[in-house]
């Protein structure tokens, strides 16, 4: 485990309070994954490092430590960037938990990391949003090992557009009549191309996706956007 940190791309996916003036602080780096770090003393009036301790501001941080607990020695602002508002900002903290559910730390995935980057920039874009968090979990999935296999069946049959099918989180998909997702959704998940009509079959999907492995750590932001936000939930 690297001991010193310098001038490490990341952002902020959760704080917390700790003692009276700290926080500890979940992260995620482009080269050294997801951990968690000390914030020694930013909690006192006069400190100017809690603004920037947020979530979603792309940030440069420095850190010492011989344990998986580091303290956090410097902070900037990496670059300029569009916050996000409304609808955005909820489906922020919802993309948040998703790295905190599937990333071990000190695990690391410039891939991810990349993905989460550009996922925020859509999302501060306020457009697509919904096709913006679609691309992240697939990406993310991907990343991690549970990938979906949006070739072939679970029989190794090619997906046929005009065909129906079941998601079955041990098999795979599985051809049917009365199946619930098209085969013109999985083709566009594959591509990552969605067209408005396959937007709503994917979300349903990739909930069903997601839940399957997660089945003990329900998402506490998909609730929270379920009762505000209906019409755009993820």
């Amino acid at each position: 485990m690297t001991d010193n940190i310098y001038l490490q791309p990341a952002f902020v996916l959760q704080h917390r309070p700790f003692q009276e003036s700290s926080l500890i602080v979940d992260v995620l780096t482009h080269d050294y994954g997801r951990f968690t770090l000390i914030a020694k003393g930013v909690r006192k009036p006069r400190s100017k490092t809690a603004a920037s301790l947020q979530p979603f501001v792309p940030l440069l941080l420095s850190c010492i430590g011989k344990t998986e607990l580091k303290t956090l020695t410097g902070v900037d602002n990496a670059r300029p960037f569009s916050p996000l508002q409304g609808t955005a900002l909820y489906c922020g903290f919802y993309v948040n938990e998703l790295v905190m559910a599937f990333l071990h730390a000190h695990d690391p995935h410039p891939e991810v990391f990349v993905a989460y980057n550009e996922c925020l920039s859509r999302l501060g874009e306020n457009t697509a949003i919904e096709k913006s968090l679609r691309i992240f979990e697939l990406d993310l999935l991907d990343a991690v090992g549970y990938g979906l296999q949006l070739d072939f069946d679970h029989l190794e049959t090619p997906i046929r557009a005009e065909a129906k099918y079941h998601y079955n989180a041990e098999l795979g998909f599985v051809a049917a009549i009365d199946g619930r997702f098209a085969g013109t959704t999985l083709l566009a998940l594959k591509v990552r191309d969605f067209a408005p009509t396959t937007l709503t079959e994917a979300k349903f999907l990739m909930r069903a996706v997601v839940a399957a492995h997660l089945p003990a750590k329900p998402l506490k932001s998909r609730a929270i956007i379920s009762k505000i936000l209906t019409p755009l939930r993820p």
